[in-house]
């Protein structure tokens, strides 16, 4: 199964706005220098918008209540993971790893669990992606060896693929995605919201103040940026649209340079184009 792109043109388009989007609330996380407080009101944001979804949609069937419980799991620990990622190293280096490796696992896990193979230039892509992220990963640590901030974003990344195919297979397991999107933004803004109400419970609501207003702009930004990816996976192949979506690698290059300031390098320049000519290479069918 393959992505026809010159026919999906919408589904293209729709997923370069969901990269952007991500990208941003991503540098927005990273800027306010409370990742925890700002990525728990991110994710409150979106289980708040999934409300109206719960309750104007019918309710999800046993199968897909397996895969929304599994995908509430797979955020969490993403979310922990992130968080501490960005409290240890530059969004310019967390972020392409993090989002650049997961459409590999992705992969595989599409071609094992859902039977949706990759043809030969779509693996040669994702070799490629592989390369590009390895030489990422080496950039700001000392020499060779990658730091903590790197292997947390490479566990972030193990966890976006999981919960990508899982919520590929549970949004395809209903017959309207809106029922999915709305429980799996619930379920999934819980256990962070409670995390933080344990861990943060002395801060009151002054540290809340201080980061809701870009928080919720961030959180908008999420929502709609992942129901457009849950929209996509319900009618495309997952390593597919995983990739496309990464490509908000690039986006959160600029951002962190130009926005926040940080050092790319001629290095991480390099490898963050390889590892987008990659990414594109998965989009397209072999000759």
């Amino acid at each position: 199964m393959s992505l026809d792109l010159s026919a999906d043109g919408l589904t293209i388009g729709l997923l370069l706005v969901s990269a952007l989007l991500h990208a941003s609330w991503n540098a927005m996380s990273k800027a306010s220098g409370d990742p925890l407080i700002s990525i728990t009101i991110i994710m409150a944001t979106g289980g708040v918008c999934g409300l109206p979804l719960m309750i104007w949609f019918s309710l999800p069937g046993p199968e897909t209540w397996r895969w929304l419980l599994l995908s509430a799991c797979i955020h969490y620990a993403y979310q922990l993971s992130l968080i501490r990622a960005y409290q240890l190293g530059d969004l310019s280096q967390i972020y392409p790893i993090a989002r650049g490796l997961a459409p590999l696992g992705v992969a595989f896990l599409a071609a094992m669990g859902a039977g949706e193979l990759l043809e030969p230039g779509q693996i040669f892509g994702l070799a490629l992606a592989a390369i590009a992220i390895v030489s990422l990963g080496a950039s700001g640590s000392r020499g060779m060896v990658p730091g903590r901030e790197v292997w947390l974003a490479v566990f972030t990344a193990v966890m976006i693929g999981a919960y990508t195919y899982s919520d590929g297979r549970g949004v395809r397991s209903v017959d309207q995605a809106g029922s999915f999107i709305g429980w799996s933004f619930f379920l999934g803004c819980v256990p962070m919201v409670l995390t933080t109400l344990i861990v943060r419970r002395r801060d009151g609501f002054a540290v809340l103040r201080q980061h809701a207003p870009h928080a919720i702009a961030g959180g908008l930004m999420a929502t709609f940026g992942y129901s457009i990816a849950l929209w996509a996976l319900s009618r495309a192949p997952m390593a597919t649209v995983a990739s496309l979506r990464e490509s908000s690698v690039l986006f959160a290059a600029v951002i962190g340079t130009r926005v926040l300031g940080e050092s790319f390098g001629r290095r991480r320049i390099i490898s963050a184009i390889v590892l987008v000519i990659g990414l594109i290479m998965v989009q397209l069918r072999s000759l």
